[in-house]
Order: C-alpha cells, then sequence, then structure tokens
C-alpha cells in the first residue's frame, strides 16, 4: 500500500490524500503505541506527524507514574548546578511539556552531593540508579595499607574504591527514594584487577587479585517493606567490569518512599583477599538489559 489514495471530492473530481492530510487526533491516537524513539522517528514524516508527537496526550503515557517527584529533583538539581556556576546549565521547569520532561529525565540527575544518580531509560521509561562507592560505608575504607581511591573514566563517577588486600570485606549502602511501581533488580559493579591506561591502552594490573576462589562473596538487599534477597558468587573473571546480580524487589505504591539497603562481604579470616574495584550499585527496572552490560546471575 502506497503513502496515498485516491478520494472522490464533494464536485465529483478524483483527488490525493497523503499521510499528510490525516488529523493530528488520529495521528496521536495511533502514536500510543509505539516507543518513544519510534515516536521521534516518525514526527519527520511530515506536519501532522511532527504536531501529534509533541503532544501531551501522546508523552504522558510514556512518564513514570511518580514523574513529578522526580522532575522536581532534577529542576532542583539544575538549579544547583546553576548556582555552582555551572555555565551550561540549562533551566528547567515543572511547567515544560510532557515531551520536554521526558527528555530532561533521560538524562541523569545527580543528588546527595552528586554521589548518586538517577535517570529513565529512553525506550520504556524504566528508572535507574546508581550509587558511588563513596556514598557506601566500606570496612577499613580510611586505611591506605587496604584501601586507595583510583580516579578513572570508567566510572560514572570517575572514581573508584581499590582493594589492595585486607581480612575483611565488608561494603554496605542505602538509598531512600520513591520508586514507580515495578520489579526492580540490584547490581554491584565490580572488577577483578586495577584497571589503568599506557600509551592509549588499556591494561590491567592483576599483582594483588587473590583470595577470592577459597570462599564465595555474599550479597544482600532488604527493603522497609520486609523483602529481602541474597546471593553467593566467586569473583573469578579479570580484566573487565561485571554486574552481580544481588537479587529483585517490588514496588507496589508509587508515592510511597522506598528504604533499599544493599551489602556485600567476604569475612572469611582464614585469608586475605584483595586486588578488587569496588564501583557503584545500579538498579535497574527488572528484566532490562544494558547493552554494553556484562551481568553475572545465580
Amino acid at each position: 500500500m502506497g503513502a496515498g489514495s485516491s478520494i472522490l471530492g464533494a464536485d465529483g473530481e478524483w483527488g490525493e490524500t497523503s499521510l499528510g492530510d490525516m488529523p493530528e487526533s488520529c495521528v496521536a491516537a495511533v502514536l500510543l503505541y509505539l516507543d518513544p524513539p519510534e515516536i521521534c522517528q516518525v514526527a519527520r514524516l511530515n506536519r501532522a506527524f511532527r504536531g501529534a508527537a509533541s503532544a501531551d496526550c501522546v508523552w504522558a503515557g510514556k512518564l513514570p507514574a511518580n514523574y513529578r517527584y522526580l522532575a522536581a529533583l532534577a529542576s532542583a538539581a539544575d538549579d544547583e548546578g546553576r548556582g555552582d556556576g555551572d555555565a551550561n546549565g540549562k533551566g528547567f521547569s515543572l511547567a515544560a511539556t510532557k515531551k520536554e520532561i521526558y527528555a530532561r529525565l533521560c538524562r541523569p540527575t545527580p543528588f546527595d552531593a552528586g554521589r548518586k544518580e538517577f535517570w529513565i531509560e529512553k525506550n520504556k521509561g524504566g528508572l535507574c540508579l546508581c550509587i558511588s562507592s563513596k556514598s557506601m560505608t566500606i570496612t577499613g575504607i580510611d586505611d591506605r595499607r587496604y584501601w586507595s581511591h583510583l580516579a578513572t573514566e570508567e566510572s560514572r563517577f570517575h572514581s573508584v574504591a581499590y582493594l589492595q588486600q585486607i581480612w575483611w570485606l565488608e561494603v554496605d549502602g542505602e538509598l531512600e527514594f520513591c520508586f514507580p511501581a515495578g520489579s526492580y533488580s540490584v547490581f554491584f559493579r565490580l572488577h577483578m584487577g586495577r584497571p589503568y591506561r599506557r600509551m592509549g591502552r588499556r591494561l590491567c594490573g592483576t599483582e594483588h587479585v587473590h583470595g577470592w576462589d577459597v570462599t564465595p562473596t555474599r550479597f544482600q538487599l532488604s527493603t522497609s517493606d520486609e523483602q529481602q534477597a541474597t546471593s553467593e558468587y566467586h569473583l573469578q573473571e579479570q580484566g573487565g567490569w561485571k554486574l552481580y546480580h544481588v537479587g529483585d524487589f517490588t514496588v507496589s505504591n508509587s508515592d510511597e518512599l522506598i528504604k533499599l539497603k544493599f551489602s556485600m562481604m567476604q569475612i572469611d579470616c582464614t585469608h586475605t583477599k584483595g586486588g578488587l574495584c569496588v564501583d557503584s550499585v545500579f538498579v535497574y527496572p527488572k528484566g532490562y538489559k544494558h547493552e554494553k552490560a556484562n551481568i553475572v546471575c545465580m
């Protein structure tokens, strides 16, 4: 079928119609069934599709249920960024169109002094969060004999915690946030060995890697509504970042503040362990798979 067709006019003359002759309301009804990237693509077809692709009625259903809460956090972060002298900071108003709100929420929003971020993934609008190792409680983190902070472009926060050697490993963190209703998965982002660059090449120092094959490392999560999950892994693969799946939790009320606690520990004191980079903890919509993520599950 072509984009045009013939119709019989009131004067008895046959005329040509095209997609551009469709009312915007009809086009908008079709766009409701498309994902956001697809809506942006069809907006290039003609004026009718471009107008419908910007309509609030189309984008309202793509936003998270608690988008006003998320937008308020994004607006506050933008205001703070401009207050800190960010010349590139763009103002964001809660009175913006639904499409503009969606586009803004797709960009990372820092909070908790820049140690945490949230954003929505552009294809489905699911909420994602990332928590830096600097916001976690790590046993011995202030003792340079055990830990150090490495500057790296391989982290969203440009810094990771590097363990040289320790007997007792324990990393704890928590987050209070209003999650849109749905199911979520929690991951620790770890790297065996010390990544660095030399003459433009990415290399990995493994001289400190030891002790992870004796006893599995335990990962745990709990929520304020008494959900719990536990997983265990032997940390063995070297040379790349891995997302270790901790477990899943479910949110039923988009307006309820959820307190999420998570941890990893390896407390077998019969041996030392070392050579581990701790970057961050990710919270993704359950089933979401980042194209660049190397996920490890039980």
